[in-house]
């Protein structure tokens, strides 16, 4: 860990709980302030996600470059040929765009062992050794052909930047709300956190009175706090970086390197790296131990029927909810399944679509609404809208959701909570600054960490996109979308066990 790194982020966070923009006129609530267990908590937390923060570099030559970065494939121990069951491992050495190795680490970098020919994948893991070097780790899970194939992501300078926004510009991206009375309409500013800059300006408190997370917009000029009707997206905040950090935003990526993989009757040695799955032939393989089993529509409506979905998240999560209702016939559907505003809202008060206020709705709050059972199916998808936001804004609400589960789960016990991590996408630089796989994969770090030892059950999208071959987007390909709800039914309806 870089120390200096760390001291600094746990020193924002004691000053600071709710907002990033650490000024004395944004108006902080009291009761925001974390229990000392919660501290520590999130103390553990920003641990997990620490990451080293490079020098300065004094040019653009000096930042890291991929095209004159290598790597290389490892040799086997004795040199003997690579069996399924053994683990492969690439070196990578990161060089500037002079063609000088890099002395430090930070790069963010994604990798994978995938086969076109045999529609197989899987993810790779990336160790940091913090002087320019990685090692790419990937265990060999199929006889044939197979390619690596190790991206960077983001330079260590460029998410050094990343963390700078995330740090001093929690305001990058803002809400607004319609006001209106009778003739009379206004539109307001909105978010988690305002510039409160002048007395006579005076805010509307929206905070929620069962979980106290707190929403405030700028009090319309003319109007009252109680005129307000819908809430939706005002946009994102201009130039935030100059142009030389967006430069290193550019998109590029290494070579496949082709490895030839050869199946023997030896004992398979130990994986060091334990991925969640891969893919083979097309098909999901999880390593639960548990076979996921294929669905066509009439299984689907088979195992779904007397079963109650309840689908809390982004759009994301609205994939999965029209995958499943454009199979299920319409007079097997509970009228609430198809009431937009309480299935598919997007992480309430942080989505950027139209909705109207008396639709908003927290999750946690929804949560403690339902009896639970084990007919009872709860399914969450909790991270791609929080990626502008502090971290500790993120902790707090899954500290929310996590303790509305565990009540759920207690006064229901049989209910299942699917839990889908996040997933990569497409990125260009305005996407970088705001919504950028960086940012992701902090959140999914500290969402596994949030829900670890709950009785939940995790899809890992991360690495279900990661290990597919179709190109990266929030909305993964239909594809990647149908191993997922096949991952998801085969908990929900488990195969029966032959007597």
């Amino acid at each position: 860990l870089n120390t200096n790194f760390l001291t600094f982020v746990l020193s924002l966070y004691i000053y600071i709980v709710l907002c990033l923009s650490y000024q004395d006129n944004y108006p902080m609530p009291h009761h925001l302030e974390p229990t000392p267990d919660e501290a520590l908590e999130d103390r553990a937390l920003l641990d997990a996600i620490a990451w080293p923060k490079p020098p300065a570099p004094t040019s653009l030559n000096q930042t890291s470059d991929p095209v004159h970065s290598l790597f290389t494939i490892l040799p086997s121990k004795g040199g003997r040929e690579r069996c399924v069951g053994d683990q492969l491992e690439a070196l990578v050495q990161m060089q500037d765009f002079q063609g000088r190795p890099k002395r430090y680490g930070g790069d963010f970098l994604v990798a994978r062992l995938h086969s076109p020919e045999l529609g197989a994948g899987v993810a790779g893991t990336v160790a940091d050794h913090l002087n320019g070097s990685y090692s790419a780790l990937f265990p060999l899970l199929w006889e044939g052909p197979a390619q690596v194939t190790i991206t960077m992501v983001h330079s260590s300078e460029a998410v050094a930047v990343l963390q700078r926004l995330r740090e001093q510009r929690s305001d990058r991206f803002f809400f607004q709300s319609l006001f209106r009375s009778g003739k009379l309409s206004e539109t307001s500013v909105c978010n988690m956190c305002l510039p409160h800059n002048r007395p006579q300006e005076p805010l509307c408190n929206y905070t929620d009175l069962h979980t106290g997370e707190p929403w405030y917009c700028l009090k319309p000029k003319r109007l009252s706090c109680g005129t307000r009707i819908n809430h939706f997206k005002g946009g994102y905040k201009k130039d935030l970086v100059t142009h030389k950090e967006a430069l290193l935003f550019q998109r590029s990526g290494a070579e496949p390197y082709d490895q030839a993989l050869k199946n023997r009757s030896i004992e398979p040695g130990p994986v060091k790296y334990n991925p969640a799955g891969y893919y083979y032939k097309g098909s999901w393989r999880s390593f639960d131990g548990t076979p996921v089993r294929q669905f066509d529509a009439k299984l689907i409506t088979q195992c779904l029927t007397s079963k109650m979905i309840n689908m809390y998240g982004d759009s994301t999560m609205r994939q999965w909810f029209e995958y499943l209702t454009a199979f299920v016939p319409g007079e097997h559907r509970h009228p609430s399944l198809c009431a937009n505003d309480s299935v598919a809202i997007p992480h309430v008060l942080l989505t950027i679509s139209n909705v109207l206020v008396h639709s908003l709705r927290y999750v946690a709050n929804e949560l403690d609404r339902l009896p639970g059972g084990p007919n009872t199916v709860v399914v969450l998808s909790l991270w791609a809208h929080f990626s502008p936001f502090p971290v500790e804004v993120y902790i707090r609400r899954m500290r929310h959701i996590r303790r509305a589960l565990e009540r759920l789960l207690a006064r229901g016990p049989g209910t299942l909570v699917v839990i889908r991590s996040a997933n990569l996408r497409a990125l260009d630089k305005e996407m970088s600054l705001n919504h950028s796989d960086w940012f992701s994969l902090q959140l999914d770090r500290i969402l596994r960490n949030m829900f670890m030892g709950l009785a939940v059950v995790f899809v890992d999208a991360w690495e279900m996109t990661l290990a597919h071959h179709s190109p990266h987007n929030i909305h993964p390909h239909p594809d990647i979308i149908k191993n997922m709800i096949s991952l998801i039914l085969t908990q929900v309806c488990p195969a029966k066990k032959k007597s």
